[in-house]
């Protein structure tokens, strides 16, 4: 039975290239699922490996999917290991709660991330600072914040055309996924990575602050350095259905080693005393802004708790 590798999922219907097979040269095979699946509340994922049977009218049928590395849900697709995390400087407003709660659930998995800040050309120099728009130097601020915490960050300007190299560096020869907040320009990214593409690209809503979504399946695009590279659905809101409140702490890089040097196992950096999390916070060793995320989320996580 030959083996092979989904590469896009769409209306029930899987896209399957085989083992071996370069995607630029060979169609894909379009499958469906068998019915086990579904009996076993089971999906096939993009970037599942599978095995599959050809049926007569040259379709196929997925029969069995191996093992998995990795398994996101939300994009749902699996064996990725890095995640592209994309937000935009402006164009939509930067907001590092959204940020920080990516990266939460993208730390609940283990895979490495990559921070890429787009429109960087949109950057207000300090001097014209006004209406809400981020300068360079509070730009410049944030960056530091996290590279401090152990992020890897890169820079990009489709519009100058700058950064783009950088990110394909990161992308060779792995099976990466772009995610991130709609409308901060992931399209437009892969657009000027991936020659012959054109994906459907939006313009931000000046009403509404936020950008359509343009993107509405999961597909898996070849790299021409080697590998793959997702482009996913936006996402605005997130929930925390898959974390329970113990392991929030762990999801924030910077709490870790401190963690271990709190007086209670299992503290939740809150109310308890002698927490090492909370004095660091208080000592300027730990950002205020981090804290502050990490309360709310542990807040919302509790009123889940409490509501189902």
């Amino acid at each position: 039975m030959p083996q092979g590798f989904i590469v896009k999922a769409l209306s029930g219907y899987y896209y399957v290239l085989p083992e071996g097979a370069n995607i630029r040269e060979i169609d894909t095979i379009t499958c469906r699922a068998r019915g086990v699946f579904k009996k076993k509340n089971i999906s096939p994922l993009v970037g599942d490996q599978v095995m599959y049977e050809l049926t007569e009218n040259g379709e196929g049928t997925v029969t069995e999917i191996l093992p998995r590395t990795s398994e996101l849900i939300r994009p749902p697709i699996s064996n990725v290991n890095l995640v592209v995390l994309v937000f935009a400087v402006t164009e939509p407003v930067l907001n590092l709660q959204l940020l920080d709660k990516f990266l939460v659930h993208i730390e609940s998995t283990g895979l490495d991330v990559l921070l890429c800040f787009t429109k960087h050309d949109l950057l207000a120099e300090n001097e014209e600072a006004g209406s809400g728009q981020l300068t360079v130097a509070e730009f410049d601020q944030i960056r530091k914040l996290y590279e401090e915490i152990g992020y890897a960050i890169v820079t990009t300007s489709s519009k100058m055309h700058n950064g783009i190299g950088a990110v394909q560096d990161a992308l060779k020869d792995r099976l990466s996924v772009f995610a991130g907040q709609s409308g901060v320009g992931k399209s437009s990214l892969l657009n000027e990575m991936i020659r012959g593409i054109d994906l459907e690209t939006n313009a931000i809503s000046q009403r509404l602050g936020r950008g359509k979504h343009t993107t509405r399946h999961v597909e898996l695009l070849p790299l021409e350095s080697g590998g793959y590279v997702a482009d996913t659905p936006g996402f605005s809101q997130l929930d925390f259905m898959e974390l329970e409140a113990e392991q929030l702490g762990s999801c924030f890089k910077e709490f870790v080693p401190l963690a271990e040097e709190c007086r209670f196992r299992g503290c939740l950096h809150q109310h308890e005393p002698n927490c090492k999390v909370r004095e660091a916070v208080e000592e300027g060793r730990v950002a205020a802004s981090r804290y502050d995320h990490y309360l709310l989320f542990l807040t919302e996580m509790k009123e889940r708790k409490r509501r189902y």
